[in-house]
């Protein structure tokens, strides 16, 4: 197919803008030209234009660049038309051969926590007594251990602390006994970006839950893959995880998360 013809200054331009996006803050001329990989001299036109536009403005102390109030609103309404959970449903499919056709589902935090709303069962798939709707426990399934990593102490402390009295009282061993082993497992999930169980909250099925963040940082929702322990990859990184938590990253990234 013939590519269609465009604007080259526009495209060459908005490098400059895209390296302004991915900086941790301002930046001096010389260092914007450079990783944008053109001259000094060269940039500074285009951003003369840009600042006109009000898609760049210069500190008039440091002489930096920054992105301008127009690129702001730009992303804002981007972003207002990205619905995550539309979002994530429409690359199911995608996901679900990545992660080697096991069965998929997206979760959301609830009213009551994290509640399955999507469910997309595959060719390998296993008898699991789960159903949209379902609220998943905290402590002994992938995508409660996954929200209660990343969902705010003060509003997950007391329902770890309730859920953990009643494992207690069921004599469970196979879930962390105190609210100091709970939090040393939710700080592992945070390190690794993804959580798992392993024949705990099913027999024999193994399940791992990644995050997807919003432009603010907060989880929007979880990407939860599970099978058979059978023809499941258990490993952190292996042929399930690795391309489950890309797939999560990516998301993330779309929806504006810049983690």
């Amino acid at each position: 197919m013939k590519e269609r013809a465009g604007i080259q200054s526009v495209e060459v331009g908005f490098g400059l803008l895209d390296v302004l996006g991915k900086a941790p803050g301002p930046l001096m001329l010389r260092d914007l030209a450079a990783a944008a990989g053109m001259s000094a001299a060269k940039a500074h036109r285009y951003l003369v234009s840009f600042q006109r536009l009000e898609l760049v403005v210069q500190d008039a102390g440091s002489t930096r660049y920054d992105l301008g109030p127009a690129a702001l609103k730009l992303g804002l309404a981007s972003l207002s038309r990205v619905h995550a959970v539309k979002l994530a449903r429409q690359r199911v499919p995608q996901i679900v051969e990545q992660i080697g056709g096991h069965t998929l589902a997206l979760a959301v935090w609830g009213n009551h926590g994290p509640t399955i709303i999507h469910w997309e069962e595959s060719p390998q798939t296993v008898t699991v007594n789960l159903r949209l709707g379902d609220v998943m426990p905290l402590l002994s399934s992938a995508t409660g251990r996954c929200f209660a990593a990343y969902v705010s102490r003060e509003a997950i402390t007391p329902m770890l602390k309730e859920e953990l009295s009643r494992a207690q009282k069921l004599g469970r061993t196979d879930v962390p006994a105190t609210l100091t082993e709970a939090r040393a497992l939710l700080d592992e999930v945070r390190s690794r970006g993804v959580s798992r169980v392993v024949d705990t909250l099913l027999p024999g099925i193994v399940g791992f839950c990644a995050p997807v963040f919003d432009s603010d940082g907060h989880i929007a929702l979880g990407i939860v893959a599970l099978g058979s322990a059978a023809v499941f990859d258990p490993d952190w990184n292996g042929a399930v995880a690795k391309p489950l938590r890309n797939a999560a990253n990516l998301l993330s990234s779309d929806l504006g998360w810049r983690g």
